[in-house]
């Protein structure tokens, strides 16, 4: 420290000398003969003293330019006389184990485990790799002398860093750059008040520890469980983790409570009254109903009545009967909502509109980063810094130039409503990130989709400057025979908020017919209404996100409850992956937008329980884990006690499930016979097995588990399918149909089987064809795994039509079959998956050969602009918001002969373009067996 010291202050002498010298070559002094050499050292010890700067993302390191000022922007970096500036993209790395430690995915065996090498080694991720390069050759730069980091203020923020200057063994002296505003007072004074180094190691310690922790747990945990499943045969992988399984127990439990839900009958007495200026309705209600605690009061309501003879009798008592009438008005507000956190954003996203999570964060993170139109979308804050009230103002007046917003904006404006507020502005609600919120970039070119989720972010943000809204609530309570009828009604007195989405006026709210003090009413009409209880809902995406974010206060524990605070389960960017995580690894269905615990869900959750593995699947694990971490950043634990305490849970972890053993005992009993010898047959946690003989059949194939509905449907009609989610043994996802053979064991079926054992044709008599052969023009049929030509099976085959009904994981339902052999081309399909699990929609069309073939929707032209195909779809995005992919979605093979397997010719004619139009992209449909 002390030589760095001396060193500045020899550098500012010798810039002075340099300028003295400067000032004598313009008075026209003879220069000595060692100035030029001498000035040629100055230039080059400026050269050699620049600070590097590192950001998380490119968006931070342009706002870091424009605040600093002096900066050159080159391709990948900025650079200014004291300042080099460039950025990651998120994590560059990822953590792994050393080569020597490593096990191929398909030999996991409690040989070789646990895992818990001696140290990480660090593997660029290859999507960023690129990036990581520009940062490596940056920092190995003669002149950069010191290293400033400038990612996000929070512990991911630090890791990102961190793992950066490990990698690339940078040993340049490191200052911290600590921002929660992004505005450019708040960066000149965040670089005025750097942190050092030594500050933020404990920090440092934490992430570290977190990300090896989460890495030890997972790897461990998914390894041991699919080595217990595995340990029979074959290759069942099982994965667990810290924040997915005990997401997957809340899906679990929720569909536990629908199997065990019985409905309960109960009624409840609605009745119409006459009051002088007209009618109006009302309901029973018990005036001194108090709700039990607990399960026991979950359905209970003021208005149920339980037993049928008491709500009779309330009806035998009123009949006929005249009540009086007592009401009370009072004004009450609303309040507009908060702002968008990324969470939050997802919820309504999903509600409104049925975007998937994850969906919804590729569509916000395209309108940060392709169009800039909304700030950074990953955060957990729904607060703005406390010095944005400048920027929120530039952002309405750049939200008056739209005709869709103006008028709003500009009565914000004003009114004054712009003003410094808690509830907006408000530093200690924000961590790394603040709200969502439109930028001062107008929107140009936005999809249909990207347009939605633009226009909830900006009449989010213009409510919440508005004032709440005003509403008369009147409660009136109608008085028969000692029976209670409450009728209520919400007048709008001032939108307030509200008029930003369109609700000016009363609308819809319910306006009461005016009654005197003390009326007397007759009872038009009563009646008991029978109803029966509903089970809780299926957890969509937006309700699921709901109960992982406040996942933490089910935690029993204050301290553990306190550590997690408002965390939840996962974080805002990662929840989206973690729900489509448990999709792929088919732990949960979607069925529309509910979530479904599969048979492999419950089968986990019952293993882990017989283990004693409870931990992982709660939410307490987490609230322990943030417990201790937060000590490691206050430095109340080391990261090497933290760490001994992950190494002891790993290696119990392992021991529980690799000394665990399963009972016996029946989960279900199979709707059908055995096909043996016509016994009960039953489900356990390994196999269906048949009580009267030996009959049995492993749960799971081909790591897919069967649910008992799917084996009761194989056992009677000896054929089912073609099913999705069956994994090769290098892990391909691949779908067939399975039939049952004479020694009741059931077989794939890829469509090769349509021969029949003796070479026969299969007899269609008792089918309706689908249509014309487009190869030879004779009748296709429904062939159980394929669609096939009548010619195109049997000895004396003349065809080859065969195509798959299930294509890339995308149903080929028999009404589609249909439309394309009589019109040549499908519906649009939603859900088909490339062989780079990237979700694609296209049509399926006939070409002129009878092959079928991808055709890929156009995209709607921009006014004057002919219409062009869509461009291949981004890995990330949710096929119900993308376009559709061209080139890379898909192989270019042809699908329409299922067995053999061959390739299709590699090259096809180039479609000429019509004058004015965009040909349509093609590509041949490949649905080869997995084998």
């Amino acid at each position: 420290r002390q030589f760095e010291v001396s060193a500045q202050k020899m550098c500012l002498a010798l810039q002075a000398n340099l300028r003295n010298i400067r000032n004598l070559e313009r008075s026209g002094t003879p220069n000595p003969w060692f100035l030029p050499p001498f000035r040629t050292m100055l230039v080059q010890k400026n050269r050699m003293s620049k600070q590097l700067i590192i950001a998380e993302k490119p968006s931070v390191a342009a706002d870091i330019a424009r605040a600093l000022g002096g900066f050159k922007k080159h391709d990948e970096y900025f650079e200014s006389d004291d300042f080099v500036l460039s950025s990651a993209v998120g994590h560059l790395l990822e953590i792994a184990a050393p080569e020597e430690y490593e096990v191929k995915r398909g030999k996991w065996s409690f040989t070789h485990l646990p895992v818990i090498p001696p140290h990480f080694d660090l593997r660029p991720i290859a999507k960023t790799e690129p990036r990581l390069k520009v940062l490596k050759r940056l920092l190995k730069r003669p002149d950069v002398t010191g290293v400033i980091n400038a990612c996000d203020a929070g512990r991911e923020g630090e890791l990102i860093f961190r793992l950066i200057v490990e990698h690339a063994k940078a040993k340049q002296p490191v200052k911290r750059l600590w921002l929660q505003s992004m505005t450019q007072g708040a960066i000149r004074d965040g670089f005025s008040a750097l942190r050092s180094d030594k500050e933020m190691l404990p920090l440092a310690d934490a992430a570290k520890s977190r990300s090896e922790a989460d890495w030890l747990i997972g790897i461990n945990g998914t390894r041991a469980m699919t080595a217990f499943n595995s340990k029979e045969g074959g290759f069942y992988l099982t994965t667990v983790g810290r924040v997915q399984t005990p997401t997957l127990a809340l899906i679990a439990e929720r569909e536990e409570k629908i199997k065990q839900f019985k409905p309960k009958d109960y009624w409840e007495v609605h009745a119409s009254f006459g009051a002088k200026a007209g009618d109006y309705a009302g309901r029973w209600f018990a005036a001194e109903f108090k709700k039990a605690a607990g399960e026991e009061g979950e359905h209970q309501r003021a208005e149920r009545i339980w037993d049928k003879a008491k709500a009779e009798k309330i009806v035998a008592d009123c009949t006929g009967k005249t009540g009086t009438v007592a009401e009370e008005t009072k004004p009450t507000t609303q309040a507009s909502p908060l702002l968008y956190d990324l969470t939050s954003l997802q919820r309504e996203a999903n509600s409104r509109f049925g975007f998937s999570a994850r969906g919804t964060l590729a569509l916000a993170q395209a309108l940060y980063e392709k169009h800039k139109v909304l700030t950074y979308p990953r955060t957990d804050a729904r607060a703005l810094p406390e010095d944005y009230v400048s920027t929120v103002k530039k952002t309405m007046e750049m939200l008056a130039e739209s005709n869709a917003y103006a008028g709003f904006s500009r009565k914000i404006t004003k009114n004054g409503w712009v003003k410094p507020s808690k509830r907006i502005f408000d530093n200690s609600k924000i961590s790394d990130h603040f709200a969502i919120i439109p930028t001062l970039q107008a929107p140009k070119s936005l999809s249909e989709p990207e347009a939605k989720l633009y226009d909830m972010v900006v009449r989010r943000f213009l409510a919440i400057f508005y004032p709440s809204a005003e509403f008369l609530q009147t409660t009136r309570i109608t008085t028969v025979a000692e029976h209670q009828f409450k009728t209520e009604g919400k007048v709008l007195v001032a939108p307030g908020w509200l008029e930003v989405y369109g609700r000016e006026s009363q609308g819809d709210d319910a306006t009461l017919v005016a009654v005197d003090a003390n009326e007397k009413v007759a009872t038009r009409e009563i009646e008991a209404q029978a109803n029966q209880t509903k089970p809780p809902a299926r957890y969509s995406e937006a309700t699921l996100l709901s109960a992982m974010e406040s996942a933490g206060k089910s935690v029993e524990d204050d301290e553990l409850r306190e550590a997690m605070g408002q965390k939840g389960l996962g974080t805002p960017a990662t929840r989206a992956a973690i729900i489509e995580g448990l999709i792929r690894e088919e732990y949960v269905h979607r069925l529309g937008r509910e979530l479904q615990a599969t048979p492999k869900a419950f089968s986990l959750m019952f293993a882990l329980k017989h283990f004693g593995v409870t931990e992982l699947s709660s939410a307490e694990l987490t609230g322990e884990w943030e417990f201790k971490l937060k000590q490691v950043e206050s430095g109340q634990m080391t990261r090497r006690e933290f760490m001994a305490h992950i190494v002891e849970s790993t290696n119990d972890l392992v021991a529980r499930v690799k000394g665990g053993s399963i009972p016996d005992e029946a989960f279900a009993t199979v709707e059908a016979p055995c096909p043996k010898c016509g016994g009960l047959v039953q489900e356990n946690y390994r196999k269906f097995q048949c009580l009267s003989c030996d009959f049995n059949m492993w749960k799971v194939l081909a790591g897919r588990e069967w649910a008992p509905e799917e084996m009761a449907e194989l056992i009677r009609n000896k054929t089912i399918g073609p099913l999705t989610g069956f994994r090769s043994k290098m892990g391909r996802p691949f779908a067939a149909s399975i039939k049952m053979n004479a020694e009741f064991r059931g077989e794939f079926d890829f469509g090769q089987g349509l021969d029949g054992e003796d070479g026969e044709a299969p007899d269609f008599s008792d089918q309706e064809p689908l249509g014309a052969c487009p190869k030879c023009g004779s009748h296709v049929y429904d062939g159980g795994a394929a669609y096939t030509c009548e010619k195109a099976v049997g000895q004396a085959r003349t065809c080859d039509f065969r195509s798959g009904k299930i294509i890339l994981q995308q149903a080929i339902e028999r009404e589609q079959m249909m439309k394309l052999l009589a019109t040549g081309k499908t519906d649009l399909l939603q859900k088909f998956i490339s062989k780079k699990n990237r979700p694609f929609k296209a049509f399926l069309v006939k070409g002129k050969d009878g092959k079928v073939s991808f055709e890929f929707e156009e995209r709607k032209a921009k006014p004057g602009a002919a219409s062009k195909a869509a461009k291949a779809a981004p890995a990330d995005e949710a096929d119900e918001v993308i376009e559709a992919p061209a080139k890379k979605a898909v192989a270019k093979k042809s699908a329409a002969k299922k067995a053999p397997v061959k390739k299709a010719a590699a090259k096809k004619p180039a479609a000429k373009k019509a004058p004015g139009k965009t040909a349509v992209k093609r590509s041949t449909v490949n649905d080869d067996p997995p084998f």
